[in-house]
């Protein structure tokens, strides 16, 4: 039962793709993501104060390349539910522990085994069969996009391990995550232009904030006390959830061969994750 903390997270996080998509005709990809990171960067050190617990870190120099990457790949993540299916640029970005399996053996120097191979080429299958029947000439770009958000978060989830190696706490995880997220995009909104809010589209911000920060703990509560596999099968469930989004707000309704393309980058995922060395499974 606790592994089912990972379903909650699983419709957060489709939710939060769903508010995404609908912030998308107010406001742009860069700011949607500024004011996610800023809702968390708040909550986050509201919680460490009352806990008490410190901001000095010794791994600064792996925060701020998992903060790199993951707020790489948040970017393109977010630019893709604008431009595509909401189920779609949640599959194309959770390729990610196929391109982990990848990097396992390039960075960390593992044995490349013939049953990861073949799980990463079937997860590979699969994108191809969901790209080729569901995108237009025009939306490729957008898919492109949404493998390189795979390959980013990839490689941010490869920094986390190294935290966790090192003992770091999940809070400061995720403070320096969301600090590195929030000064650069509001930088980089400094020296353009910020959208008007207005009482009429604050609400999705708001719910921005507040469904992607009811995803983080309960997708940390499922990977602390549930099943590992278990939990890492259920993660997939925002796929689900994200094509029920699409069939009704958009009526958008994917082919039977893009599902089937979908069901084989989750079992090439999890097979990856099952198969991969140590060093790049869920703790």
């Amino acid at each position: 039962m606790d592994s089912l903390w990972m379903l909650v997270a699983g419709f957060m996080f489709a939710c939060m793709g769903l508010l995404v998509k609908l912030g998308a005709a107010h406001f742009s990809s860069i700011e949607l993501v500024f004011y996610r990171s800023l809702f968390g960067l708040l909550l986050t050190y509201l919680a460490m104060r009352a806990s008490r617990v410190s901001l000095a870190t010794e791994h600064w120099k792996i925060h701020c390349w998992r903060g790199l990457f993951g707020l790489g790949g948040l970017l393109l993540f977010f630019y893709c539910i604008t431009q595509l299916p909401l189920a779609t640029a949640v599959s194309l970005n959770n390729t990610w522990p196929l391109f982990l399996a990848l990097l396992a053996t390039i960075i960390l120097k593992e044995h490349l085994h013939w049953a990861l191979v073949m799980a990463v080429v079937l997860g590979f299958i699969g994108v191809v069969l969901l790209l080729r029947p569901s995108l237009h000439e025009d939306q490729w770009q957008a898919g492109l996009v949404g493998l390189i958000s795979g390959i980013l978060a990839s490689v941010a989830h490869l920094n986390l391990k190294q935290l966790g190696k090192l003992g770091e706490s999940e809070w400061l995880v995720v403070f320096y995550f969301t600090l590195i997220c929030t000064v650069i995009t509001g930088m980089w909104l400094s020296l353009t232009n910020f959208s008007a809010i207005t009482s009429s589209n604050v609400w999705l911000l708001v719910g921005i904030g507040i469904t992607a920060t009811l995803a983080q703990l309960a997708l940390t509560r499922a990977y602390r006390v549930g099943r590992t596999m278990v939990v890492g099968a259920l993660a997939y469930s925002t796929v689900l959830f994200a094509g029920l989004w699409d069939a009704f707000f958009w009526n958008e309704i994917l082919p039977i061969s893009a599902w089937m393309g979908m069901g084989m980058i989750v079992l090439g995922g999890l097979l990856s994750l099952r198969i991969a060395p140590v060093s790049v499974r869920s703790q």
